[in-house]
């Protein structure tokens, strides 16, 4: 509504009124007041059908066309760059809409009053999906922020103590343990993950590096690293660590919300956790999970006095943040469980294998993830034979963008060479994978080394 001169006026003159006006008069505080009313959420959850395996869903798709239909996506090019930001069904963005528009109205009384026990609520939910403990987990603004906390944080190393973490690792999350020499005094190492992959292959390198470096007291593993999409069997790797005295600080960043598991499969008393990837929560949300038991072996953030010393939250200290993502988590978490993790993951799978099954007879591509279910998702990386140096490929993501439209991503760390990174989404249709299946072979041939 845009008010006229004479009502702006009028508004300035009710506001000059006597301080000393009676008591009688003056009006009390209003009682908080709740955001509107969502509309019903029923008509946008696409539930899964009851009694139909999540592998033979994953084939149906029709059904995934509905899915589709709840997100709002560019028509100029195939998204297959999922990986960096998992968008927000619709649910969830008309829900962060008003969440936006309630804390702008409410402003520092929602914050004060209000905001506090509903994100513990919220906690409460986000850690029974998790199949952990409210007073486990501690949200922070991304799976980053909860790395560093972790990591920057670990309190049991001593000088002459090491620390390890592989070529696959987040590099974020790399350059937080190589920060440790200087702030714990410890010795940085660095192992590479076996290429190509096999299960096998890669609990026998994560047991020989721990042989060879018996002095590791902090390991940082990635659950699904952002490099290749390798699944790691994080569960095995932890135990063995733990047999050696080693504590494992795990990255579930891009396996939560993708990958069908709770916080037991993976066995680790320190984990960080996006909710804006594969949760479909709007940016700059995430948290991070200490074991109960465990919270004495991490600093508080800074000293924190906001929250006791045996409070997790105490572990982190964002500032004032933008609390409407922490509030549009339960909307999220609906549109998750009505799908259900089982076949999300199903469908995931079943689009990356869809792709990867046209391309496995051409020599020079190499994929870099293996076939073997347990180790891999939708994330898949692949490499021509010979081209490894960022240039080469950048210019196949640019080839696939510049004559297929297709998004892709360059990505470097494997001790191998660079690769360009593949990401499809719930969003995305056996069309789409199947033009990049036709743009693989074409690359190959183009970029023949």
């Amino acid at each position: 509504m845009v008010l006229s001169r004479r009502q702006m006026v009028a508004g300035f003159g009710a506001l000059a009124v006597p301080l000393t006006q009676p008591q009688s008069l003056m009006k009390p505080l209003a009682p908080p007041v709740p955001p509107p009313a969502a509309p019903p959420a029923s008509p946008d959850l696409v539930a899964a059908p009851a009694g139909v395996p999540p592998e033979r869903l994953a084939e149906d798709e029709g059904f995934w066309r509905n899915v589709a239909r709840q997100f709002r996506v560019s028509s100029d090019f195939v998204n297959l760059e999922n990986g960096y930001y998992g968008i927000m069904p619709e649910p969830v963005r008309r829900e962060y809409h008003r969440d936006v528009d309630h804390l702008n109205e409410r402003n520092s009384y929602l914050l004060r009053t209000e905001y506090k026990p509903r994100a513990d609520e919220i906690r409460g939910r986000v850690a029974q999906t998790l199949g952990a403990a409210r007073e486990e987990i501690a949200f922070t603004r991304c799976g980053t922020e909860a790395l560093q906390n972790l990591i920057g944080g670990y309190r049991r190393l001593r000088p002459g103590d090491s620390v390890m973490y592989s070529d696959l690792d987040y590099h974020s999350a790399q350059y937080a343990m190589n920060w440790l020499a200087d702030r714990r005094g410890v010795r940085v190492e660095r192992m590479v993950v076996p290429e190509p992959p096999t299960r096998q292959a890669t609990l026998d390198a994560y047991a020989q590096a721990l042989r060879d470096h018996p002095n590791v007291r902090l390991l940082l593993l990635s659950h699904m690293n952002n490099r290749t999409g390798l699944v790691l069997p994080v569960r095995e790797i932890v135990a063995m660590a733990r047999e050696r005295g080693v504590d494992v600080i795990v990255d579930a960043a891009h396996s939560w919300g993708h990958l069908d598991f709770t916080i037991d499969d993976l066995g680790a008393d320190f984990a960080a956790f996006s909710l804006h990837k594969w949760m479909g929560v709007p940016l700059g949300s995430g948290f991070l999970y200490i074991r109960r038991g465990r919270l004495d072996d991490v600093d508080l953030a800074y000293d924190d006095e906001t929250y006791p010393a045996d409070d997790i939250r105490s572990r982190v200290h964002s500032g004032t943040m933008d609390v409407a993502p922490v509030l549009s988590i339960p909307t999220a978490l609906d549109f998750h469980d009505a799908l259900g993790a089982a076949v999300k993951q199903a469908r995931l799978r079943y689009l990356r294998d869809r792709w990867v099954h046209q391309v496995r007879d051409i020599p020079n591509v190499e994929i870099l993830t293996p076939e073997e279910p347990p180790m891999y998702g939708t994330i898949t990386a692949f490499r021509i034979s010979g081209r490894v140096s960022e240039a080469d490929n950048v210019a196949i993501s640019d080839h696939l963008f510049d004559r297929y439209r297709i998004f892709t991503v360059r990505r470097g760390g494997p001790a191998r060479g660079d690769c360009v990174r593949v990401t499809p989404a719930l969003f995305t249709s056996r069309d789409d994978v199947d033009l990049l299946a036709l743009a693989v072979r074409d690359v190959a041939g183009r970029f023949s080394a």
